[in-house]
């Protein structure tokens, strides 16, 4: 009896179909480009059930005759390529002829359409693949693509979509991605009836940034443009200043395709060498403009793969225009839209706002929870940017027996040395023992940043938020995931990106150990009603932001490594910034701290001190030879 033997057709469309719809926002892909080919100049993406349960697609293109209505739902049936000698120069979104094969074998779907010009339309009802219905209809030029009960027959793939709230917030970021790529097209995005976003589609480049990327992202943005051996670069960048924690952002577009890339981003990293900070990645929205023949779309039937003929070129393309944005910083001009643009943008959320109590009453949703009795604790006086008064904030105290906390015998074990002269002595106050450090003296700051110590014959640079990065990141591990929270008296939302807002719904109990205290608030915000304790209200979203990345790259790691990378981040949006003016009584805790030996290095690994001898400052005003 033969092994071997071909599958039925209808099995291998359905295994096909793996390869193009991966989830519903695979499918919002596949239609709004299609969209785009046709020539459309307004779409319109409707989403309900999180778009597993109903996704329409409206434009108005130039629409099918009936007879290649019938066609179009064939494996490999295409408009846009005829020979072999296409694919040597792809100028349009789709062409393998795979996407509506794909999505009608796994779904219901009704197509309505109308060509320019004629008389009457043709509706198309299909159902696993199979035409059940076809005949003619009224309707608009242009085409209507309805898709219903995504992976009805598979449940085996049915039953890994995600719940309907993150599966619609990556069908929204599909979406923006497309309508960002095509600033001359309008497409409006509705979500459960209400409305996600809406490009102008007025040509501009900085009207489109502006719409969909929001006002306060576009306000950080500056103008890019430049041209290398053919490879036109335009679009924006973000200022240093404005650095986000991952590179989710980042926005690149291929001759209009929007397109994920190593080569593209390391050449924008590598402009903004030495002016991000460490774990800081900059946001872009960059659009090249090349011959089709100098780059290969044909890789990955989801299509955001490419490769480019020269790869040198389109590095340097990228890498010198970005650089050109940053020298011109002061004089570039951020995002100026038109007044039509920003009228109708100016009302969307931006990613991070202060929501007051009575807007949170007015909001209908549950009040947040008495609050429960705390002691009381001080607040530091040192005055720190944040975004709540720090008289705002109600720290809780977990109440705990007294604990008696002994240091090693012997520092060396621990990996601390004694300074020359030291001993350690009993701290009769904490009970805890300590060293007892040498005579210094602080002599003081340079750039609110470089704590200056004089020691003995030494002369001690000390990075201030280095330091007390580790002496936080120290604190909190010793807290053994029982991280100390304050819970904030106006509760704070914040709007992220839907693979963060996903993981962050998949991870709430380890964010609940961490000290942070939120949860869903509408259809896209988060409220956040509790932080770690010593966190600026200010780093709210920031930190979120950190934390999903880590969590997302930590995915091979073990649990212990991903809780150690995530305390990094906390420890370091609760640490003493560059540049905050910070108490004598703060300072010198810092250096009693490096001094002693317990803090050399930032969780990082940065040295968090650097020494000057007596000789080494002699030598350089060559008092000796």
């Amino acid at each position: 009896m033969a092994l071997i033997h071909i599958l039925d057709p209808h099995v291998a469309d359905m295994i096909a179909a793996g390869e193009v719809v991966e989830r519903p926002a695979s499918v919002v892909k596949e239609l709004t480009e299609n969209a785009f080919d046709a020539g459309a100049k307004n779409i319109t993406v409707e989403l309900r059930g999180g778009g597993a349960t109903y996704i329409r697609v409206t434009d108005d293109g130039c629409g099918m005759a009936p007879e290649d209505a019938g066609v179009a739902f064939l494996r490999h049936a295409t408009s846009k390529l005829r020979d072999e000698r296409g694919l040597e120069s792809i100028a349009t979104m789709g062409f393998r002829g795979e996407a509506l094969a794909a999505i009608s074998a796994v779904s219901r779907v009704e197509l309505t359409t109308r060509r320019r010009g004629d008389a009457e339309g043709t509706r198309v009802l299909l159902e696993a693949g199979e035409i059940k219905d076809m005949l003619p209809a009224g309707c608009p030029e242009g085409t209507t693509m309805i898709v219903r009960d995504l992976f009805y027959n598979t449940p085996a793939r049915l039953k890994f979509l995600k719940s309907d709230r993150s599966e619609a917030a990556a069908c929204v970021l599909t979406a923006l991605r497309c309508a960002l790529g095509r600033p001359e097209i309008s497409v409006r995005c509705l979500r459960d009836g209400q409305e996600e976003f809406f490009s102008p589609g007025d040509g501009r480049i900085e009207s489109c940034v502006y719409a969909l990327l929001g006002r306060e992202a576009a306000s950080k943005m500056l103008a890019c443009a430049g041209e290398n051996g053919g490879v036109k670069v335009t679009g924006y960048v973000s200022s240093p200043a404005a650095g986000r924690g991952n590179r989710r952002e980042q926005y690149f577009y291929c001759n209009g395709r929007f397109i994920k890339s190593a080569l593209l981003q390391a050449a924008l990293e590598q402009a903004y060498k030495n002016t991000l900070l460490t774990g800081r990645y900059p946001a872009c929205a960059l659009y090249l403009d090349m011959s089709c023949a100098a780059v290969d779309v044909n890789v990955h039937p989801a299509k955001t793969e490419v490769k480019f003929s020269d790869e040198k070129t389109v590095f340097d393309a990228v890498y010198y225009a970005a650089l050109s944005a940053l020298a011109g910083e002061g004089r570039s001009a951020a995002v100026e839209p038109s007044a039509g643009t920003r009228q109708m943008a100016e009302p969307k959320k931006d990613f991070y706002r202060t929501m007051t109590a009575e807007d949170f009453r007015k909001s209908g949703y549950a009040a947040a929870p008495a609050p429960r009795p705390a002691a009381p604790v001080s607040v530091p006086a040192a005055p720190r940017p944040t975004a709540l008064r720090e008289e705002q904030l109600r720290f809780e105290l977990p109440v705990r027996p007294a604990e008696t906390v002994k240091m090693p015998e012997k520092p060396e074990t621990a990996g601390i040395s004694a300074p020359a002269g030291s001993k350690i002595v009993e701290n009769p106050v904490q009970n805890v023992e300590k060293f007892d450090l040498p005579d210094h003296k602080i002599v003081g700051e340079a750039m609110k940043t470089y704590l200056i110590v004089e020691c003995g014959e030494e002369l001690i640079l000390i990075d201030k938020h280095a330091a007390h990065e580790r002496m936080n990141f120290d604190r909190l591990r010793a807290q053994e995931r029982h991280i100390m929270a304050q819970s904030l008296l106006e509760p704070v939302t914040v709007r992220p990106a839907a693979e963060d807002a996903e993981l962050l719904e998949q991870n709430g109990a380890l964010l609940s150990e961490l000290g942070f205290e939120l949860e869903p608030f509408g259809e896209r915000d988060w409220i956040v009603r509790a932080l770690p304790a010593d966190m600026d209200a200010g780093e709210i979203a920031g930190a979120l932001e950190e934390i999903c990345e880590k969590l997302r790259r930590g995915r091979s790691l073990g649990e212990k490594q991903v809780w150690d990378e995530i305390l990094h981040t906390v420890a370091c949006k609760a640490a003493i910034k560059a540049g905050w003016d910070t108490t004598p009584e703060e300072l010198e805790r810092i250096a009693q701290e490096v001094l002693s030996g317990r803090v050399k290095y930032c969780p990082h690994g940065r040295p968090v001190a650097v020494r000057l001898s007596r000789k080494d400052l002699d030598k350089m005003f060559k008092r000796i030879v």
